[in-house]
């Protein structure tokens, strides 16, 4: 332990001596070495300015892809046949889309691994931030409570004002209620349909929580999409 500190002192030592020794060289060769070291530090400063220039131009270029792509997906998938079928990242820019057609800004899909519970973020147009979770499901299944715990978390680990939560399908009872439990923004399939055809934001985010339509909607849901109840063969009598 003891040789340990020894050779650490003696290596503070040296340390020390060097750098008087080069501070002193600066000192007596400034008059000579003063241009190099401006020329040194411009250099760096315009380098610097070039980085901070291609870096800008880079992310302005990456934000008007995802955009034009957003969009195309939007215009091509003007009705929910379409976007039933539509793979669920196209399903998420879809939704980015629809955000910034209604007047959101900063939107950006986030579409990658690790999201936290983060699909699309975003501002409102009221100046709100945002999270948005999106779950492309067949047209048969329906949402559940458990699917909209990650986006309460997001919500309060990126300290968003406002949790929207957006499918092609159905809630469940119990998921319409921890929507209204935990202020969660529910748009479920007639909601999204009525916004796909042209509905105002406002108006979608004003009945989003329980959105799901009046009894005889969800009859028509169910006698459309549920799936048939398999028949029990009745076994021949002996």
């Amino acid at each position: 332990m003891a040789r340990r500190r020894g050779w650490r002192r003696r290596r503070n030592r040296r340390l020390s001596v060097a750098g008087v020794v080069l501070l002193a060289v600066v000192v007596i060769s400034w008059s000579r070495i003063w241009p190099f070291v401006l020329a040194a530090v411009g250099l760096a400063g315009v380098g610097a300015l070039v980085w901070w220039g291609w870096r800008t131009h880079r992310e302005i270029r990456r934000k008007d892809a995802a955009f034009r792509a957003e969009q195309r997906v939007l215009d091509a998938n003007r009705s929910l046949e379409k976007v039933d079928k539509l793979h669920w990242r196209d399903f998420e820019r879809m939704v980015a889309a629809m955000l910034r057609e209604g007047g959101c800004t900063e939107v950006e899909w986030v579409g990658r691994g690790g999201d936290r519970g983060r699909d699309v973020t975003g501002v409102l147009p009221d100046g709100r931030s945002m999270v948005v979770q999106c779950k492309l499901f067949a047209t048969h299944r329906s949402v559940v409570s458990g699917d909209m715990q990650r986006l309460l978390g997001a919500r309060t680990n990126f300290a968003a004002d406002v949790a929207i939560f957006v499918t092609n399908t159905r809630f469940t009872a119990d998921a319409e209620r921890y929507a209204q439990d935990n202020d969660i923004i529910a748009i479920g399939r007639n909601l999204f349909a009525s916004w796909l055809k042209g509905s105002r934001l406002e108006h979608v985010l004003q009945t989003g929580v329980g959105g799901q339509g009046d009894r005889k909607h969800l009859k028509t849901w169910k006698r459309t999409y549920a799936k048939p109840r398999s028949r029990r063969r009745k076994k021949p009598a002996s």
